[in-house]
């Protein structure tokens, strides 16, 4: 008898587990929820190594943040935002430090002879509040809502061949041309048109793997993927040493070399590193607006654009396109931004890579919260993440990007009101690397295509707005300039 108590009440836990995450609703399952959380970790840890390469120059007082302390810390931020996320927003969307991001942070503290770390990440902090602000005050929630139908639909394209670029970028199969008298593209296959190196192998028996699982509609077929690249990655390391680029082996693995992990106690002392207001006092209340406004646009529209082409690929939106308590996943976002800034991580926002994780089935905030366990045992093992490389992930990434270019047909073709915006927000995601650009284009072309066509009507008020904000992002060089801050 006691033995049949314990059953019941296991079964009433998952149950009630079940009915909180609403996994059986959103046509999900536990096996579905734990295998997306363990791709989009393994999709996504790259960042607890790259994050520290990003961030490792010296301040104006010639201080490092330390490569240890910045991977320790970046993978705890990311562990407890995403199980914030799927544990009170009930959405497998996972956080880390935001790509393009800290890289301006970096480009701040280098191109600014008077700014401190403290001082910049004070910065980050002041643009999470007043993200924080713009989401209790209703203002994001109704951007977001009045952005037209196909406009959503060309985030999904573009965020799924940024995903894909990302994917082929990282296995080397494309690679930058290098910048020399006679080059006539910007980027090509492998060397010279030539693959080469074992990475680049690990990369295509993943991809294959992965495209003929995925076709046979493998249960686990993108997890599957990832496992089995990894396996043949850590035997490929092992017998052959292939080397890393950052050793000097072009055909080396591109950032991640595998192997096993093991133990380390995690430096978290750049914790509260930060001078809210300490910018502003160096550059002057103009130059460090200016800065802060910059980092707020970019964290503002790259978090829309990648929750909206993630919550559409996992079909959690509704007939308009909008997604249930997105309220939730925008404070968590907003919170993102404090809490990377206040941890000297740099801000912290919604990662494209959790699409492979819902490529993988995860529809709920169960999926988040594995992810989000795994990032804080990496911080305790911060060797765990170069278990997998870059070249074994990728093919994932390509994967899943062609799973939401798919929905390219959802666009009004007809309209080229809609329609040539709709274009250039999905080329130019993937063409300048960055998600907020490409919302930028596209925005702008809406309201200037819809006043020639006498259709100012059908803009909404707020399009105007942003649109009008992304003229001041694109032209803050030239502004700075003429203000003489730059």
């Amino acid at each position: 008898m006691p033995r049949q108590g314990n059953i019941q009440t296991k079964q009433g836990f998952l149950a009630k587990v079940d009915t909180y995450f609403e996994i059986t609703k959103r046509g999900s399952n536990y096996s579905r929820e734990i295998r997306g959380g363990l791709a989009t970790f393994f999709a996504m840890s790259y960042i607890v190594v790259l994050n520290p390469l990003i961030l490792s120059g010296a301040d104006a007082n010639g201080d490092e943040l330390g490569g240890a302390r910045v991977a320790a810390v970046t993978a705890l931020v990311a562990g407890v935002l995403t199980i914030v996320m799927g544990a009170w927003a009930k959405y497998p969307f996972a956080l880390a430090t935001g790509l393009g991001v800290n890289a301006f942070v970096a480009v701040t503290v280098a191109s600014n002879p008077g700014l401190t770390w403290p001082d910049v990440m004070g910065l980050v902090v002041l643009s999470g509040v007043t993200m924080l602000i713009l989401v209790l005050t209703g203002f994001r929630t109704a951007v977001f809502k009045a952005v037209p139908a196909s406009l959503k639909t060309a985030i999904v394209v573009g965020i799924g061949m940024f995903i894909a670029l990302i994917g082929l970028v990282n296995a080397g199969f494309v690679r930058r041309v290098p910048d020399v008298a006679g080059t006539t593209v910007p980027v090509g296959l492998g060397f010279d048109g030539k693959l080469m190196g074992w990475p680049t192998l690990v990369f295509i028996f993943g991809l294959v793997l992965t495209m003929v699982l995925v076709v046979r509609k493998v249960k686990g077929a993108i997890l599957i993927g990832i496992v089995a690249a990894t396996v043949f990655a850590l035997i490929v390391e092992a017998v052959a040493q292939p080397g890393s680029q950052g050793a000097g082996v072009p055909t080396g693995w591109s950032l991640v070399t595998p192997s096993l992990p093991d133990w380390s106690a995690p430096d978290l002392s750049l914790i509260g590193q930060v001078s809210i207001f300490g910018a502003f006092s160096e550059l002057g209340v103009t130059a460090a607006s200016l800065l802060a406004f910059a980092i707020l646009l970019s964290i503002f529209f790259d978090a829309m654009g990648t929750m909206v082409g993630l919550a559409n690929e996992a079909g959690l939106t509704d007939k308009e396109g909008n997604i249930p308590l997105v309220d939730r996943v925008l404070l968590v976002d907003a919170a993102g931004a404090i809490a990377g800034g206040g941890a000297s991580v740099s801000s912290s926002q919604i990662y494209v890579e959790s699409g492979a994780g819902i490529g993988e089935g995860a529809r709920t905030g169960l999926a988040s919260i594995v992810t989000g366990l795994l990032f804080v045992v990496a911080m305790f093992f911060t060797p765990l993440i170069y278990l997998v490389p870059f070249e074994a992930v990728a093919p994932a990434l390509v994967v899943v990007g062609f799973m939401m270019v798919a929905q390219v047909g959802r666009i009004d073709w007809s309209d080229w009101g809609v329609a040539l915006p709709a274009f250039l927000t999905f080329t130019l995601m993937p063409f300048t690397y960055s998600i907020a650009n490409g919302l930028g284009a596209g925005f702008i072309a809406y309201v200037i295509i819809r006043a020639v066509q006498g259709r100012t009507k059908d803009v909404h008020p707020l399009m105007w707005a942003v649109a009008g904000a992304f003229v001041i992002f694109f032209g803050i060089g030239p502004i700075e300039q003429l203000l003489g801050v730059s």
